[in-house]
């Protein structure tokens, strides 16, 4: 099924994880991509390895940096004219108990998380088509307490938060702002917060399902946010956990 054809999406942190096996996805789907990193050796990793070098655009961008995500828009502008679809992926993570968390720490989380997303969006908006689809990365800390990770679930938090505040704001355009919240999901970020050998089966041990996830798990229910097959979807929440957040698991 090639619901994409033609569109174009831009996938932010696109060079691993959950923003490259969406974008493998959307490719599949025969859409046009522009993925985005901070380092120009990942990127050029990220296309070698997307394979389809005449629908993938790579750009070094920081979407903490409003200069680059200006700069970002023009590329997609100069090679595309407009987009479909955005998902707002780039995030970064900082755990650690909340007595230790520095004020670099803060700024950064916040930086990357909350105002890269809102202003990534923003940026985008003039090139977005109506009735396109926006899709925000959160995650499922915003829905239930993690020790570690109050600064990282709170933005998280913000980042649903702007799903339906967005959701509301740009609906006259039709478009739509959604987000999905991903569980125990094995990436990049998942493995540098658990570096313990036992930490995938006790993190296992918590999902009803009784595994941790996969990148083309998340890159699936993007791709159906957006989609027409969303098309009356908006301001929602895409729990993505394996039954993590709602459920107990058998034992």
């Amino acid at each position: 099924m090639k619901r994409f054809t033609d569109h174009t999406v831009l996938i932010t942190g696109g060079t691993s994880g959950m923003g490259l096996a969406t974008a493998r996805r959307l490719l599949d789907e025969g859409a046009y991509v522009v993925i985005t990193g901070r380092d120009e050796a990942r990127l050029e990793k990220a296309a070698a390895e997307l394979d389809a070098a005449e629908r993938v655009l790579t750009v070094r961008a920081d979407v903490a940096v409003l200069a680059d995500l200006d700069a970002l828009m023009r590329r997609v502008e100069t090679w595309r004219g407009s987009l479909d679809a955005v998902f707002a992926n780039a995030g970064t993570g900082v755990f650690k108990p909340g007595a230790e968390i520095t004020e670099a720490d803060f700024d950064h989380s916040t930086d990357v998380n909350f105002k890269g997303v809102f202003f990534t969006i923003q940026k985008a908006l003039p090139l977005l088509k109506d009735s396109g689809a926006i899709v925000l990365n959160a995650s499922w800390t915003l829905h239930r307490g993690l020790p570690v990770a109050s600064v990282y679930s709170a933005t998280k938090a913000a980042v649903h938060n702007l799903a339906r505040t967005l959701g509301s704001d740009l609906a006259p355009r039709g478009i739509r702002v959604n987000s999905v919240s991903p569980g125990y999901i094995d990436t990049e970020m998942y493995r540098g917060a658990n570096t313990d050998p036992d930490a995938d089966a006790r993190n296992a041990a918590q999902v009803p399902l009784g595994t941790v996830g996969h990148a083309a798990d998340v890159a699936a229910a993007v791709a159906f946010l957006a989609s027409a097959d969303a098309s009356y979807i908006t301001g929602q929440d895409l729990v993505i956990d394996g039954g993590l957040v709602g459920s107990l698991p058998h034992h």
